[in-house]
């Protein structure tokens, strides 16, 4: 008996067999076109009525086929009289079936890509490739199909006292308002001006990943890869940027080797043009990546998000900005969920919001729907007197990660020159106007009470 017979016996036999395999199996894998058109049969019969069909009316449903001749017909029925109609051995006619649906899986995507390579195929591209041998690879029978309320408690127990992977950041506040830092399978968000500062919070926090061993990946589309890495040399480097082309060779050389002594991470920057690349690029520079160097990132930074396309919508379509970012968003996080790791872009505030010292959620430009699908975004704001002292005020808009009312408001040091960031004293948090801090900390009852009308002291 072939695999084939084997599992259209249990999609007629075994409705606990027709449950587990029915959704990973697929019309292509039978070679033969009459075990295709059974288990299409079939197929459709268990989606209309729940059940397996039996053999008469599998017989009948094969007889109402439009794109079979009589001798096929006649074939079809000799093959459904012949069924067995005993069980197998659950288990073992799942183990078998999933070790088939592979095996095919993966002939199958060879064959399209020898197509492919040949140019046989007008739709798709050799960079399609990668992605179609990973999709063979990753075949696999997954039961798992929700989270059962009773009868996993002790699953959700367990979920409630394991400590997440998590990337920290190494500014303290940050650390303190994420409860330790970015999480996988999430996009966050940083908002700001023109010159603000995105770039540098985002190259800031990318070095500071890799001085941790991260793996970075650092996807630009509104400066070069050169300039995003001059960036980062000053930043990790300590040297001013204006002052990295008058540095010897022999001296950045030497820089740059301590540096690598330091990690075992890796940061590759990748270029694209402005509005021209969505999350099918993103996903098949990850599978380049994974082929040609070895290399899955632990963080993606994106470069940033209002400038990227949208892989749902053309550049030709007639949809609007919000409609558009919102796209965008919806997309880059599920990149995240896909990938196992933490997106970080950034966006521009609104005309308003520009010059505004008390950003707002309001204040993102195009789309309110960004805000809407981000886990974490972040404010940054720069006024002529926090540049004059050499800080920049960071408000948290949204936060799944903690409470986001807890050090709403606070300031982190600034150094444009290093293009860093680093921690201020404590000293500089107190009697920042709704910052959520601890009065108590601070000011002695009296000062509380005043802080508040219709108190007399």
């Amino acid at each position: 008996m072939s695999v084939e017979n084997l599992v259209l016996k249990n999609l007629l036999n075994d409705e606990e067999y027709v449950r587990k395999t029915l959704p990973f199996i697929k019309s292509e894998y039978f070679a033969d076109s009459g075990e295709r058109n059974l288990f299409q049969i079939i197929s459709k019969y268990f989606s209309d009525y729940n059940v397996s069909p039996s053999k008469e009316a599998l017989e009948i449903e094969a007889g109402n086929l439009s794109n079979i001749s009589d001798d096929q017909y006649k074939g079809l029925l000799e093959y459904i009289k012949n069924i067995d109609d005993e069980k197998s051995d659950l288990q073992w006619a799942l183990d078998t079936t999933e070790k088939w649906c592979k095996e095919r899986a993966i002939y199958l995507a060879l064959m399209e890509s020898i197509k492919i390579a040949d140019g046989n195929n007008s739709e798709r591209g050799p960079e399609a490739i990668p992605s179609i041998l990973s999709d063979a690879l990753a075949v696999s029978f997954d039961n798992h199909i929700g989270h059962d309320y009773l009868e996993d408690f002790e699953e959700r127990y367990d979920s409630y006292h394991r400590v997440d992977s998590k990337i920290p950041f190494d500014i303290e506040m940050l650390n303190k308002i994420t409860k330790g830092g970015l999480v996988n399978k999430s996009l966050n968000i940083a908002l700001a001006g023109t010159g603000v500062g995105k770039s540098l919070f985002m190259c800031h926090v990318a070095s500071s990943c890799l001085m941790q061993g991260h793996n970075v990946l650092y996807i630009t589309m509104e400066m070069a890869e050169e300039k995003i890495a001059e960036r980062i040399d000053a930043n990790l480097l300590n040297v001013n940027i204006q002052d990295l082309s008058q540095l010897p060779k022999m001296m950045f050389e030497n820089k740059v080797n301590r540096i690598a002594k330091k990690t075992q991470g890796k940061l590759i920057v990748k270029e694209y043009p402005t509005a021209s690349a969505h999350v099918g690029h993103f996903r098949a520079l990850l599978n380049d990546l994974a082929l040609k160097k070895s290399f899955k990132p632990d963080i993606i930074f994106v470069d940033y998000l209002n400038i990227c396309a949208s892989s749902r919508y053309k550049g030709s379509a007639n949809i609007n900005s919000y409609t558009l970012v919102k796209s965008i968003a919806e997309e880059l996080r599920g990149l995240a969920v896909e990938a196992q790791v933490p997106i970080v872009s950034a966006t521009q505030t609104t005309r308003s919001g520009y010059g505004s010292s008390d950003v707002d959620l309001t204040d993102t430009s195009e789309s309110f729907g960004l805000p809407a699908t981000a886990d974490l975004m972040l404010a940054l704001i720069s006024t002529e007197e926090l540049e004059q002292i050499g800080q920049i005020m960071v408000k948290q808009l949204k936060n799944r990660y903690n409470d986001p009312t807890v050090n709403k408001r606070f300031v982190v040091g600034i150094d444009r020159a290093k293009m860093r960031l680093y921690d201020c004293e404590q000293s500089a948090q107190k009697n920042i106007v709704d910052s959520g801090q601890d009065l108590e900390e601070d000011l002695n009852p009296t000062d509380i009470l005043k802080k508040f009308t219709g108190f007399k002291v």
